[in-house]
């Protein structure tokens, strides 16, 4: 506790490389011109806190952004629409050679402010410097990633197909404006896994940044207005409930992307006039499972639970947020769990080696400190040593056991440090758990036997997206389709299936005639047409 006491430094023990200036950002980007906002403006408050000269504790405040209205937010939207011009602009007529090139030349300028989006990364979500690494680095590889995706698949369709007498070409085209709004667990990463392939397959796009992790977004705002023609991509900023709803109910939407719950996503959804012209791409909530049977390999299973359930504080959709562990070796594992616990670091972002940080929503501790009341008057017990301690904005982990249905932990996503343990007897217990839960994104089942594994993967495999043997629940490999039934997602996401997500597919058909056949060499062999063409890019 002493450790706890002391975890937020005083202003002089901060390096002076992972400071950042007070930013009081006015510029937002509309139609190829970052304007100047001269309205409200909301503070981003870091949950960081420093020790004053006077002893006192104060909240780091490290900027403030465009507290936008629902009119600018239109303007946003009038933008794009007139960039899409109904199919007929500038953008969605473009090459894929061409819109390759407006995000290679993106990618180019992101990579000078690797720096920058890191520390913004650490002081604003409270993410470790080598997560916040990870993130942008991961990032700059998606993006790479997706542009050789889609020479890969327009190589595939720069083919001509012959069927029952007919000929024909199948091109993939853009859906029409998007709607981009990421998470502020993944601000950069998960936003971008959207917003890129919306981009690059001819869309336009408004884009609003995560509630936190906002202010990381500024300096990248001239590399859009340089990287893309006006209007294709436009970030506005402020309150959704403000902004994003007054977009929706114009009905002219036509992809809705969104990381979040869903709940959030629902109630925007029934914002939009005309649902059956919206598509929805979606990254929902998840109560993602881990089952530890009596055979595993517990010194794994150890690893892959802790890391599962405390990357980041536990706050990622993929985390491990409840542990079903066989009661025949349950002791075992709670004693070796907590161990590993207590070797975790906790400290600032910046600081070597850390794992544990303060949590950057506002109220969490008091919710979480809920939850574990809950469980606790329900019959569980803090089996972890300082579990569940509190220091303004961070929240030392709680490891709870026993836990049972009648507990909030048991069905709540906690997306925090508190790791709920129920143990269990038969196979069918933790089966019928992930089979009547709301949620379906994946699952993590441990056993050296392949007896017993197949047995979990058959029942899994209508249940979840993702079975995952003898590791952790986790997004990537990004070339992995990554999805979810029930309310955890809407369509899947890949480097490849987010290509798909964001277009339709297109015919030019014919039949085989020698006379329509001569009229298509005619238009590819004089280059008369963007579509129907046999180029493939290397």
């Amino acid at each position: 506790m002493e450790d706890l006491k002391e975890i937020f430094p005083e202003s002089h023990q901060i390096p002076a490389e992972v400071q950042v200036p007070f930013t009081e950002q006015r510029e937002y980007l509309i139609d190829g011109e970052l304007r100047e906002w001269t309205g409200n403006l909301a503070p981003v408050v870091s949950p960081v806190f420093t020790k004053q000269s006077d002893g006192t504790w104060t909240q780091q405040v490290i900027g403030k952004t465009p507290l936008m209205d629902s009119a600018t937010a239109l303007q946003a939207l009038d933008a794009a629409l007139r960039a899409y011009n109904l199919g007929q602009g500038y953008w969605p007529t473009r090459s894929v050679a061409e819109r390759i090139a407006h995000v290679e030349k993106f990618l180019v300028r992101m990579r000078t402010v690797r720096s920058e989006v890191v520390n913004l990364l650490m002081w604003e979500i409270g993410k470790t410097r080598k997560d916040s690494e990870k993130e942008f680095d991961r990032t700059c590889d998606y993006i790479a990633d997706t542009i050789k995706a889609l020479k890969e698949l327009d190589r595939n369709s720069a083919k001509f197909t012959e069927e029952q007498g007919f000929m024909a070409q199948i091109r993939r085209v853009p859906l029409g404006v998007a709607l981009c709004m990421g998470p502020y667990n993944y601000p950069l990463n998960e936003t971008f896994s959207t917003l890129i392939p919306a981009l690059i397959m001819g869309n336009t796009v408004v884009f609003k940044p995560a509630k936190y992790g906002v202010l990381l977004i500024r300096p990248l705002l001239e590399a859009f207005r340089d990287s893309f023609p006006p209007g294709v991509i436009n970030v506005i900023y402020g309150k959704g409930r403000e902004t994003v709803g007054a977009l929706m109910e114009t009905g002219k939407v036509d992809v809705f992307a969104f990381i979040g719950t869903h709940k959030g996503a629902n109630d925007l959804k029934r914002l939009h006039p005309k649902p059956n012209r919206l598509k929805a791409i979606l990254g929902l909530d998840a109560k993602n499972p881990a089952i530890v049977l009596p055979d595993a390999d517990l010194d794994n299973a150890i690893s892959e639970c802790l890391t599962g359930s405390l990357s980041f504080n536990g706050q990622r959709c993929t985390a491990l947020k409840i542990l079903f562990v066989h009661k025949k070796i349950v002791n075992e594992f709670l004693w070796k769990f907590t161990e590993a616990v207590k070797q975790l670091k906790p400290g600032m972002p910046w600081e070597p080696g850390v794992s544990l940080t303060p949590l950057p929503e506002p109220g969490k501790t008091d919710y979480l400190d809920a939850l574990v009341k809950d469980a606790v008057q329900h019959g569980a017990r803090i089996v972890n040593e300082n579990g569940g301690k509190i220091n303004r904005t961070f929240f030392y982990p709680a490891v709870l056991y026993p836990v049972n249905e009648k507990m909030r932990v048991y069905v709540e996503e906690q997306f925090g440090p508190v790791i709920p343990v129920v143990p269990f007897d038969h196979d069918e217990e933790p089966i019928q758990y992930v089979v009547n839960s709301n949620y379906g994104q994946q699952v993590s089942v441990f056993s050296s036997s392949g007896k017993t594994l197949a047995r979990y993967i058959d029942a899994f495999t209508n249940q979840v997206g993702r079975i995952n043997l003898n590791t952790q629940c986790q997004r990537g490999p990004d070339t992995f389709p990554f999805n979810g039934r029930k309310d955890s997602a809407e369509g899947t996401l890949s480097v490849a299936d987010a290509l798909r997500a964001f277009s339709i597919r297109t015919v030019v058909a014919t039949k085989a005639t020698d006379e329509n056949k001569q009229i298509i060499s005619s238009i590819i062999r004089n280059r008369e047409s963007v579509f129907l063409s046999t180029d493939y890019l290397i």
